[in-house]
């Protein structure tokens, strides 16, 4: 059986971290993975999407639309933006924050939290709003959202913890790795 999970975000928010750590967990438990990125304009807080493809019968890295299981959301507008690549009853884990693009605030056209929330739950009844800014604060420091998403997909199943862990403790700078490993476990 496989699984399709769709990270979506914007530049610098650790998304391309994030699939490689969950790419990493799979392959430590010996499951193949197929896995790309679309970046974009990234470093200039564009969209940031990876597609991360776990199991014997996947044959592409690209998710095709309608064929996520999960869809692990770094800011609410780009989940709704990639709502597309959802499957039915799918699953969306999402932070509830919104990062307001340069042409709004250009235009005055603010997104709003709680629109892109409501449009998330018309499309799925499996919605888990994570409040990283809240998390953030608790754990003194900006730099874990990637984490505390993860840890909320694993707490979902869908992606086993134990070699997240590991996973981290390969790809994470040591000095980092206890807040990870803190943010990978908040809200247990």
């Amino acid at each position: 059986m496989s699984k399709n999970i769709l990270i979506c975000g914007v530049g610098g928010q650790g998304t391309v971290l994030a699939a490689k750590v969950i790419s990493q967990a799979a392959i430590s438990n010996g499951e193949k993975v197929l896995s790309a990125e679309t970046i974009g304009m990234a470093q200039r807080g564009g969209s940031v999407v990876s597609h991360v493809r776990i199991g014997d019968d996947v044959y592409s890295p690209l998710i095709p639309e309608a064929q996520a299981d999960i869809i692990i959301a770094f800011e609410a507008a780009e989940a709704v933006r990639n709502l597309s690549y959802l499957k039915e009853n799918g699953m969306i884990i999402v932070n509830k924050k919104v990062v307001q693009p340069v042409t709004a605030s250009l235009t005055g056209k603010a997104f709003s939290e709680d629109t892109m929330i409501s449009s998330l739950q018309a499309r799925s009844s499996n919605v888990i709003c994570v409040d990283t800014d809240k998390a953030c604060l608790e754990l003194g420091s900006s730099k874990v959202v990637n984490i505390l998403l993860l840890g909320a997909a694993c707490r979902t199943g869908i992606i086993n913890t134990q070699a997240v862990e590991a996973a981290i403790k390969l790809l994470v700078k040591a000095d980092f790795y206890e807040l990870n490993i803190k943010a990978l476990h908040y809200g247990e």
